[in-house]
């Protein structure tokens, strides 16, 4: 995490679209200038980033109805104006201090909207998922809850600066699933956590160094699921006008089905506060140090069973048998008999294996 004393210039533009299958847009995206307070900075030039940063933001919400809609919403409000009233009146402006000012508004924002759904029946087990980006001297922060993304380009290569917050990453994470393999996987909508559904969430905080002429893109499973991580590569690369760029990944992804709504946030990096593209830096998943990283983890569903072409692996002595509590299930981004059904079967397998290992 580095600091530099020149001038970090940044570039906006932002996009959200309803997609070919949704009959409401439940994405929500907000850009906002954390010095000056202002919100109106995705058009026109390149925007200097003031001695309280700049702020990206996409949220994608669910809950049926009116609800995710409201979700994605609030969080975007609730986070920026805890932001404005909290960071605001900060004196410490170091990166550790910014760092856990974001970290603290997406737990407020949670808390809020959690608070909100109990209160209203009407949309009660609301959520919402938020990629949070806040840019601050030459470093990039964010915050991530859900399976929403960001994507660094840097010389035509796209990185994954965010981990999805997913069954199929868990899985992927263990060595269960290949990313193509989990890519194709029914579940793959299945996410772990979100704002709103539970009083407590495990908000993953971390880090990119930037240089002159990266390009960051925020966006919503509704692009992610569509494009791959090569193509946005190729054409940040090939557009470098960024509101060429946002029409096209959309028109991407309504080509290839727009099954979901679709929103995308595109960042160019520039000024003599970043160092030259030329210079050698690790682009990837940086985890913020934390003396209490693994403090406020959420317990999730995990399934370890193995596939069909895998051996199980010998279960462990066990001295005594074990009263076994059955994992919390999984948010769902839908109603859809499919993925119910889905989330029945990991929760039986999960159950099956168990039994077995105890009965042994």
């Amino acid at each position: 995490m580095s600091h530099s004393p020149g001038t970090v210039l940044v570039t906006v533009r932002a996009r959200t679209d309803l997609g070919k299958t949704r009959d409401h847009n439940e994405d929500a995206f907000l850009v906002a200038d954390l010095t000056s307070r202002s919100i109106d900075i995705t058009a026109g030039g390149s925007h200097k980033v003031g001695a309280r940063g700049t702020l990206f933001l996409v949220a994608d919400g669910m809950g049926g109805a009116a609800a995710g809609e409201l979700a994605s919403s609030m969080a975007a409000d609730l986070i920026f104006r805890h932001l404005i009233e909290s960071w605001s009146r900060e004196t410490d402006l170091g990166p550790e201090s910014f760092a856990q000012h974001l970290r603290a508004a997406v737990e407020h924002a949670n808390e809020r909207i959690h608070l909100y759904s109990k209160e209203h029946p009407d949309v009660r087990g609301m959520g919402t998922t938020v990629t949070v980006g806040g840019v601050l001297h030459s470093s990039l922060y964010l915050a991530q809850v859900g399976d929403s993304r960001a994507y660094l380009v840097r010389r035509g290569l796209a990185t994954q600066l965010t981990k999805d917050q997913s069954l199929m990453q868990r899985l992927v994470d263990a060595g269960e699933l290949t990313e193509a393999e989990a890519e194709q996987s029914e579940r793959r909508n299945i996410i772990l956590q979100a704002l709103g559904p539970d009083a407590r969430i495990r908000v993953d905080l971390t880090w990119q160094d930037l240089l002159r002429g990266d390009t960051l893109v925020i966006c919503s499973d509704g692009l992610s699921g569509q494009v791959k991580r090569e193509e946005f590569g190729q054409l940040v690369q090939e557009l470098p006008d960024l509101d060429a760029l946002c029409s096209r990944l959309i028109a991407l992804a309504n080509e290839r089905g727009g099954p979901d709504n679709i929103t995308v946030v595109a960042v160019r990096f520039e000024g003599d506060g970043l160092p030259e593209a030329e210079v050698d830096a690790e682009v990837g998943y940086h985890a913020f140090p934390s003396e209490d990283a693994e403090s406020d983890e959420i317990p999730v569903m995990y399934s370890q069973q193995p596939g069909p072409t895998h051996e199980a692996p010998a279960p462990p002595p066990a001295p005594a048998p074990a009263v076994v509590t059955p994992p919390p299930a999984p948010i769902r981004r839908s109603g859809s008999p499919a993925t119910i059904a889905a989330v029945g079967g990991v929760i039986l397998l999960v159950l099956l294996a168990l039994y077995l290992l105890l009965k042994r």
